[in-house]
């Protein structure tokens, strides 16, 4: 059997529950870079864990036709992004930037994981970020010595936030194409 995705009216009531408070309502003249990033990246975030909201355990878990990666993978791959750009690239944190193995495969893996622990280790990392950047102006340069070896290599905290952003951005996009063949709910 063949998924098909439906292309036809895409309706939905403009609310803070679907788009940042950034664009609806009061404070949609938002323009500090800063507030920008980290609101979008917070909505991206907010929208990972409302798209996945409602899926069986089964479904959760199960590998998507033509992606490759079930709902709760996409959930661990995002929190290693964050600890693998935030704590090991911008703090230089000792931490390993991936699962063990050094197999990029493995953070999508969630055999064996009880799904509460992925969003628990997936929160925490939100947490870290949230600690790290918290003041800290775009244009500071990542710290040397954990995933960037010299000034050149490191990028500024804005680059890496824009960075999350996009990877934010078209996964939770994907997780939109994903929840359709799953179960037919759209614009969640």
């Amino acid at each position: 059997m063949v998924a098909r995705l439906t292309l036809g009216p895409y309706r939905r009531r403009m609310s803070t529950e679907r788009f940042p408070a950034l664009l609806d309502g009061p404070g949609n003249d938002v323009s500090e870079p800063r507030e920008l990033l980290l609101g979008y990246l917070d909505w991206y975030r907010r929208a990972l864990a409302r798209k996945t909201a409602g899926l069986s355990e089964a479904a959760l878990r199960t590998p998507v036709d033509g992606l490759g990666w079930a709902p709760l993978g996409l959930v661990r791959h995002l929190g290693w992004v964050e600890r693998r750009w935030i704590r090991w690239g911008f703090a230089a944190e000792a931490v390993p930037p991936c699962p063990p193995g050094d197999d990029d495969d493995a953070e999508w893996d969630v055999r064996g994981l009880p799904g509460d622990q992925v969003w628990r280790e997936y929160r925490s990392e939100v947490a870290w970020t949230g600690r790290i950047v918290e003041g800290v102006p775009l244009d500071r340069p990542a710290e040397l010595g954990g995933r960037f070896r010299t000034p050149e290599e490191a990028p500024s905290l804005g680059r890496i936030l824009f960075h999350l952003l996009q990877e934010y951005a078209r996964h939770v996009g994907q997780l939109d194409v994903a929840r359709q063949l799953l179960d037919g709910k759209t614009g969640e």
